[in-house]
């Protein structure tokens, strides 16, 4: 199988589903999506929690019941119901300090909070309001106007769940290489920082690894650039196949890839690495009715010290080493121990 030929590098030169709109369904559809979703009820009263749950029974809604604040703290926690319908008065926690307490954790889905009360005066709804309610009911309150009052809430529920999702996918889509599927190098950059602090603190192994493939313009030139992207594409299988759950690889851009693994030993850095190679050497690929193999050259800095090293100049002395491989002939690994 042969092998590209190129020129000596100049040695003086980088899950949600699809959401459901309650508007656009019908009603028994409604009421049946209504049973994926728990509502928590918290009254310190078992008269009003009956008279609530009488009320949501005829919805068929998941019910949580909690008998105070505390005890709605901790069902909260465990469970993230989409609905809470509280009472306000409370002896222990009030229905103000439990829309609190659920508004000041950012890490649950958004909660759709119904506050009811024998409170009437319209201090008392805005005091609510600003606690973080998003409805307000005096008692003794209207049943149907509880149930449409709920019906509201998994709107904005659903709503809020659709827009979440986007943004994820949208965040998602700005951090990955559209070719290959691999993180870009804004995606590697913001992983590796963390990871970075973490062995600069536990003192584990930590190696940047930049990836270049041989001669790839050659590629382009002689077969054109969809031939160039099967290569791309290819390498980066190869580097998604042979990289663990908790290292990560991506592409920095053109034929250069990045990948960053962790506790691995220095004795054992150069035959992980060789894998990558090899495996690249290894493939034929069919262009123009020819087999035609390409390689790649690696080069590698690593970090095994207690003191806070810098991203950035790892990738740099990765770069390094990447060219040294180049000189030295292509198709090598070249190491910057540390």
């Amino acid at each position: 199988m042969p092998l590209l030929y190129c020129r000596k590098p100049d040695l003086e030169r980088r899950q949600y589903s699809r959401p459901i709109h309650f508007d656009q369904i019908p009603r028994r559809s409604v009421e049946l999506l209504a049973e994926r979703y728990e509502v928590l009820v918290v009254d310190d009263s078992s008269v009003h929690r009956r008279i609530v749950e009488q009320t949501l029974a005829r919805k068929s809604y998941s019910l949580l019941f909690a008998q105070n604040g505390k005890e709605a703290v901790k069902l909260f926690q465990e469970h993230a119901p989409c609905i809470v319908v509280s009472d306000w008065v409370m002896p222990d926690l009030s229905g103000l300090e439990l829309c609190q307490r659920i508004r000041s954790d950012a890490s649950k889905p958004y909660t759709y909070i119904i506050l009811i009360t024998s409170k009437h005066e319209r201090a008392d709804m805005l005091e609510g309001l600003q606690a973080g309610a998003d409805e307000y009911l005096t008692k003794p309150f209207d049943p149907e106007e509880l149930l449409a009052r709920i019906g509201v809430g998994l709107r904005i529920v659903e709503l809020n769940r659709e827009l979440v999702a986007k943004s994820k996918k949208l965040e998602e889509a700005v951090q990955t290489d559209p070719l290959t599927q691999l993180p870009n190098r804004r995606a590697i950059e913001k992983w590796a920082s963390k990871q970075l602090r973490g062995a600069a603190r536990h003192g584990f192994p930590f190696w940047v690894i930049v990836g270049d493939i041989d001669c790839f313009k050659a590629v382009n030139d002689t077969f054109g650039h969809g031939a160039g992207d099967d290569v791309l594409r290819q390498f980066a299988e190869i580097l998604r196949k042979n990289t663990r759950a908790s290292d990560i690889c991506g592409r920095l851009g053109g034929d250069e890839f990045l990948v960053v693994l962790t506790h691995v030993n220095p004795e054992h850095i150069e035959t992980t690495v060789s894998k990558f190679r090899e495996q690249f050497a290894e493939l034929s690929f069919p262009f123009q009715g020819k087999s035609v193999g390409v390689t790649a050259s690696f080069g590698v800095a690593g970090f095994h010290r207690r003191d806070l090293g810098d991203f950035s100049t790892l990738i740099r002395k990765a770069d390094e080493m990447l060219y040294e491989a180049k000189r030295a002939g292509r198709n090598l690994v070249k190491i910057s121990f540390p």
